[in-house]
């Protein structure tokens, strides 16, 4: 009986999502539709919307990991251990060595480490061995009819195509994250438009390759305002008596700045900071509270300065600005 009972629940939840997915599918050809108006009035060619749309496919699973980020589940010393294992060290040493030129050209170039540059391609792609496998076409599509965030990638897709339209980018190739991201620094349409540079001069952009790639990804940094050889965080000790309103859960906008000298009466051994200008303003974020049940008000907790912001202009994500920063002083110690 209990067998029956089980068999009978199986069948009406495949039956229940089976309708879903296709009443899903129903929706999306219809949203297609629409979208080609859109595409046209803002002078997209009929030819290439319709060569590079026409095998365009919802993708269900695109909408379940926008839903299950590892920035949103993962604490943060799990999150950053991850990032910047022994292995991910070695293999961005090893790719230095193989790209030394190059790396060493680009640092100069752009004033942007090159330690920076290697723990940014090593946690987004690990150093161009994963670009990741979407169609992201599909998955800008999928996106942008999704309504949580239909805005934002309905931009990314128009920009993408574009770019298409003009010849700058290859729709063929375009094979990345679920997010749409691609090439080895995983650049977003609107990052290709305005940061992305043709360096070796053949007439294409191709951010599979690390010519293209790191000149690009060194491009935006610069202007995005990095400042080389400069503070990115420090972790602290924070006391009891620190009033909430200077703690910051959210990567969106830092609030309550301060002089790092104003923090002093609010962190435990203060003095093995006082090595850093006293003046710089500084923010404190406690990542874990409010993402991580049960986490610790004030534990971890982090002062951190201008260019870990210019990180998060990268990556919307407390725990990804500082697992790029703690890569790069580890690639550094090695290099």
């Amino acid at each position: 009986m209990k067998l029956i009972n089980f068999l009978f629940l199986l069948f009406l939840s495949i039956f229940f999502f089976s309708n879903l997915y296709a009443n899903e599918q129903i929706k999306f050809l219809d949203w297609k539709k629409k979208f080609r108006n859109i595409a046209l009035e803002n002078d997209i060619s009929e030819s290439t919307f319709d060569i590079v749309m026409q095998n365009v496919k919802f993708l269900p699973k695109v909408i379940g990991y926008d839903r299950y980020q590892p920035e949103f589940y993962e604490d943060t010393k799990t999150y950053i251990s991850k990032r910047s294992s022994k292995n991910k060290i070695k293999s961005g040493v090893e790719f230095y060595k193989k790209n030394t030129e190059l790396i060493n050209e680009i640092e100069k170039k752009f004033e942007i480490e090159k330690e920076l540059l290697l723990s940014l391609m090593g946690i987004e792609t690990n150093y161009g061995t994963y670009v990741g496998k979407m169609d992201i076409i599909s998955s800008l599509s999928t996106l942008s009819f999704d309504k949580r965030r239909s805005e934002f990638f309905t931009k990314e897709l128009l920009i993408l195509l574009k770019l298409i339209d003009k010849n700058q980018i290859d729709h063929k190739t375009l094979f990345g994250s679920w997010a749409g991201a691609f090439g080895f620094f995983q650049f977003m349409p609107s990052t290709i438009k305005n940061y992305a540079i043709d360096y070796n001069k053949d007439n294409y952009i191709d951010l599979k390759n690390p010519i293209d790639a790191y000149a690009s990804a060194g491009n935006y940094l610069k202007n995005m305002g990095w400042k080389q050889n400069t503070h990115c965080f420090y972790r602290v000790d924070l006391k009891k008596n620190i009033p909430k309103k200077y703690l910051n859960v959210s990567a969106k906008n830092l609030k309550s700045k301060k002089k790092l000298k104003y923090f002093k009466k609010y962190i435990s051994g203060f003095q093995n900071i006082e090595f850093i200008n006293q003046n710089l303003e500084v923010a404190i974020i406690t990542p874990d509270k409010d993402i991580i049940p049960e986490a610790e008000t004030l534990n971890p907790a982090y002062i951190v300065f201008e260019n870990y912001e210019i990180i998060l202009k990268w990556n919307r994500s407390l725990r990804f600005a500082l697992a790029v920063c703690t890569l790069k002083n580890k690639i550094k110690n090695e290099l």
